[in-house]
């Protein structure tokens, strides 16, 4: 319990703290989801539209069964299905992975909204502490870490995600395994998107707020390994609980407008990927059929 006459500094900091461990599952969740699917090959910049579904399904059935568990898994099942749907537009269609990206998060959007306008008022939402999701982050990478070392699925994830054609040649079926790794995907936005609802314990309109698109870009700055992610996904989100907590509060004396604390971790987010511009090298089959 927080006692009266605590230091400011002090207030201040754990709320940095407390914030920045929500954030941290949020974004190191679906930066896992990411890397399954680009180490298979297939661009994913549709994090965004997969964790916005999943968090709008989830508050949706929280809502109508007052349940924590089958929030929970609409939230991974509706995310499944997108990240299917993702799968099947790039690999049966052979649609552009970005126009793919592109068309699910703008379906998401519109989808989502139209939900929304029918959930019923959604306070009082069952739902897990932040903390079983941050287990889940640290658990998740460790096994993916794993996985892709000592695996045989790892193995053959790395060879169809470097050169596709040559995987098929020794007889991996890369779209058995490109589908695997969406499913995988699925299931890790899927926990990013209920995470993301347990924090609002309800729905609001795009709650997800870009968060994908900074998922993707911790994602490139880890240089797609798992260890790194959650690193690099810890300190993106002790910027986004800065830019939280130190709305208002006047630094030095200053006040700075509510824009520049908004815009700080998009502002991080654009110098971190400028500043390895050239040097991160991507999985060598992303993209290919």
């Amino acid at each position: 319990m927080r006692q009266f006459g605590q230091p400011r500094g002090q207030r201040l900091f754990e709320g940095i703290l407390i914030n920045a461990g929500v954030s941290w599952a949020i974004l190191g969740l679906a930066a896992l989801g990411g890397l399954l699917s680009e180490r298979s090959g297939i661009i994913n910049i549709a994090l965004e539209g997969k964790m916005l579904t999943a968090a709008s399904v989830s508050a949706a059935v929280g809502i109508q069964t007052g349940s924590a568990v089958l929030g929970l898994v609409a939230g991974v099942v509706a995310a499944i299905v997108l990240s299917l749907t993702h799968y099947a537009l790039t690999q049966a269609y052979n649609l552009d992975h970005i126009v793919s990206g592109m068309a699910l998060n703008f379906f998401a959007l519109g989808a989502t909204n139209f939900l929304g306008s029918r959930i019923p008022a959604s306070s009082g939402v069952a739902v897990f502490p932040g903390s079983a999701f941050t287990a889940a982050l640290l658990i998740g990478a460790l096994l993916i870490a794993l996985v892709m070392v000592r695996s045989r699925f790892g193995l053959r994830l790395l060879a169809t995600g470097n050169d596709p054609e040559k995987a098929r040649e020794v007889g991996i079926l890369t779209h058995r395994v490109r589908l695997q790794a969406m499913i995988f995907t699925g299931v890790f936005c899927g926990l990013s998107g209920v995470a993301v609802m347990s924090n609002i314990a309800g729905f609001s309109d795009r709650m997800t707020a870009g968060q994908g698109y900074i998922a993707l870009a911790a994602l490139i700055v880890s240089e797609w390994k798992p260890v790194r992610v959650v690193v690099v996904t810890l300190v993106f989100a002790l910027f986004q609980a800065v830019q939280i907590q130190m709305q208002g509060k006047p630094v030095f004396g200053v006040e700075l407008p509510s824009e520049f604390w908004s815009s700080l971790p998009y502002l991080v987010t654009l110098l971190a990927l400028g500043g390895l511009l050239g040097k991160v090298r991507p999985p060598r089959g992303l993209g290919q059929p």
